[in-house]
C-alpha cells in the first residue's frame, strides 16, 4: 500500500482523485494548501483577494470528511508571494505577459508542496489535474488529458522526471462528465461545484485591478506604425499584444495591439481585422525545460503557444546561444506573445517548453 498526499483545493476533481486512490487500495491524506489570506500588502497599499479562500477550505474539509480521509492545511503564502506573485509583477513591470499558473505549478505544487508531502512520509502526491503519467522503459512521460477539451497538460510544462515519477493525475484518464458523474454517485458534497476560472489559488480576481495594486499606472501614447498618436494609454502592462478591446480607439475596422515599446512607453496598433503585423514566422524562446532528455535537434514537434491554441506544426533548432532555440512554425501564428509558454509536444506527449521572447 502507497501513502499519496492529495492537493484538495475544494474542487470536484481533486476530490474525486481521492476517491479514485482509494479504490485501489492507497492510503490517502488530503492536504489543503493556504496560499494566500484576505489582503496584501504591496508597495502601493493593501490588495484585498476574493474571499473564496474560507469556502474552498470548507468545501474540502467536508469532501475528506465524506471520504474518512484525514485533510491537513499546509500554509505556503509566503512561499506563494515570493516565488509566483514576486515573478508575476516583475515580468510585468518589462512589459511581457506572464503565466502564474504554470509558475506556481512549478514552485508550489511540484516543489514546496512535494517536497513537504515526501518528507512526511508520502510516497507520491496527486492533485486533479486533467493530464496523465505514464513510464516507459523506466522513464517517466507527461500526457494530455483523455478529455481534450479540459486537458491541462499546458499548465504542468516545466516538470521533470523527479515530480513526474512522484506524481498522480487520476482524472487525466477521465472525461470530465465521468467525474461529474462518480462525484454525484458517491454523494460527494461538491458535485456541482462549478469549475475555477482564476489564477491558481487566487481565484477570479480582476487582472487590471492587481496589476494597478501593485505597479500603478504609467501613461503614455498609443500610436499606429507611422507614429501617428491615436490616443493614450494607462500603462504598458495592462494590455497584451493581439488585445483589441479596451484601447477606447477607433470604431469601424478595429485596431489591435502589435508591439509594446518599452524605450518610448508607446502602445503601437495596427488596423485591420487580420493585421499582417500580428502574425509571426517563428519565436525564440529560453528558460528551457524538458520531461525527459533534451531532444536532438533540429527536430519537428507540435507548438502550443497559449493554453488553448491548437498544436501547430513546427521545426526547433538550436541556436549560437545553448539556452536558447529558435521555433519555425509551418503557418504565421497570429499574437505570438514574449513572456508566455510555447510548449512543445509528439502526439500527445510533452517534451518540453521555453518562454517566448
Amino acid at each position: 500500500m502507497q501513502t499519496v498526499f492529495v492537493g484538495m483545493s475544494g474542487g470536484v476533481d481533486s476530490s474525486v482523485s481521492a476517491h479514485l486512490l482509494m479504490e485501489q487500495g492507497d492510503r490517502v491524506v488530503g492536504v489543503y494548501m493556504k496560499n494566500w489570506s484576505g489582503n496584501l500588502e504591496t508597495r502601493r497599499g493593501t490588495f484585498s483577494f476574493p474571499c473564496s479562500a474560507q469556502a474552498d477550505f470548507e468545501d474540502a474539509r467536508q469532501a475528506a470528511a465524506h471520504l474518512g480521509i484525514p485533510l491537513y492545511t499546509f500554509d505556503f503564502e509566503q512561499e506563494y508571494r515570493n516565488r509566483v506573485i514576486e515573478y508575476f509583477v516583475a515580468e510585468i513591470e518589462r512589459g511581457r505577459t506572464p503565466n502564474p499558473d504554470v509558475m506556481c505549478n512549478k514552485e508550489i505544487k511540484f516543489k514546496v508542496f512535494l517536497d513537504k508531502c515526501l518528507s512526511l512520509g508520502a510516497d507520491k502526491i496527486a492533485t486533479g489535474h486533467y493530464a496523465r503519467v505514464t513510464a516507459v522503459d523506466g522513464v517517466f512521460q507527461l500526457k494530455k488529458g483523455i478529455d481534450q477539451t479540459k486537458d491541462q497538460s499546458y499548465f504542468l510544462n516545466t516538470l521533470g522526471q523527479h515530480e513526474l515519477s512522484h506524481t498522480l493525475f487520476p482524472v487525466g484518464e477521465l472525461e470530465k462528465s465521468e467525474v461529474r458523474r462518480i462525484a454525484q454517485e458517491i454523494g460527494l458534497p461538491n458535485a456541482e461545484k462549478p469549475d475555477s476560472q482564476g489564477i491558481c489559488f487566487v481565484g477570479e480576481i480582476d487582472v487590471n485591478a492587481f496589476i494597478e495594486a501593485f505597479v500603478g499606472e504609467n501613461p503614455g501614447e498609443i500610436v499606429n506604425e507611422d507614429g501617428e498618436v491615436l490616443g493614450s494609454h494607462r500603462g504598458l502592462y495592462f494590455y497584451t499584444i493581439g488585445q483589441r478591446k479596451g484601447l477606447g480607439i477607433g470604431g469601424g475596422i478595429p485596431y489591435f495591439v502589435i508591439e509594446k515599446n518599452q524605450e518610448t512607453n508607446q502602445l503601437i496598433v495596427a488596423k485591420g481585422i487580420h493585421p499582417d503585423q500580428l502574425f509571426s514566422e517563428s519565436v525564440e524562446i529560453n528558460e528551457l525545460s524538458w520531461t525527459m532528455e533534451r531532444p536532438q535537434l533540429p527536430a519537428q514537434f507540435g507548438a502550443k503557444i497559449r493554453y488553448r491554441s491548437k498544436d501547430v506544426p513546427c521545426t526547433v533548432e538550436a541556436t549560437d546561444d545553448p539556452s536558447r532555440l529558435r521555433v519555425i512554425f509551418d503557418e504565421p501564428q497570429r499574437a505570438v506573445t514574449q513572456g508566455q509558454f510555447l510548449v512543445l509536444y509528439q502526439d500527445d506527449v510533452l517534451i518540453g517548453s521555453g518562454v517566448m521572447n
